[in-house]
């Protein structure tokens, strides 16, 4: 019958919602540090205070404007062109700022994964303390088998 699609299938091949998002979650909740901002971001962190200050009338993000002098551009897009039309001279506090953050998550990041294998140490450690039987003898079993 042409009339009815096949539903059987639906959504086959497709991502599941949210499909990343655990992952994330798993991460954040692990108190593992998160990675630092490039120096884009630094500056569109302070690039979004200034411009929303000066433009409290525009409060959505999303909204698109062709004409500049007309309305207001929305915060990315703005923040985007001026980056762009910025020397390297300009960027240079936001680029010294990025590099201040990455060697402060790398200490953390560093501090963090010391920590983790200490922990998945012991927890070995108490596992394999667990038996009673020594290793040697746990192996001459798996030989008779």
């Amino acid at each position: 019958m042409k009339g009815k699609a096949d539903t059987s299938n639906k959504g086959a091949g497709r991502l599941k919602a949210g499909g990343g998002a655990g992952k994330r979650k798993k991460a954040a909740a692990s108190g593992k540090p998160k990675r630092p901002p490039s120096a884009f971001f630094v500056f569109m962190s302070e690039f979004r205070q200034q411009y929303q200050a000066e433009h409290p009338e525009n409060k959505s993000v999303a909204a698109v404007s062709h004409w500049h002098s007309l309305c207001s551009l929305p915060v990315s897009k703005a923040a985007g062109e001026k980056w762009r039309g910025m020397s390297e001279e300009e960027k240079q506090p936001y680029v010294d700022q990025a590099g201040q953050k990455k060697q402060d998550y790398e200490k953390t990041k560093a501090n963090f994964d010391k920590k983790e294998s200490t922990s998945s140490k012991k927890a070995k450690t108490q596992d394999d303390e667990g038996s009673d039987k020594s290793k040697s003898e746990v192996d001459d079993e798996d030989d008779e088998v």
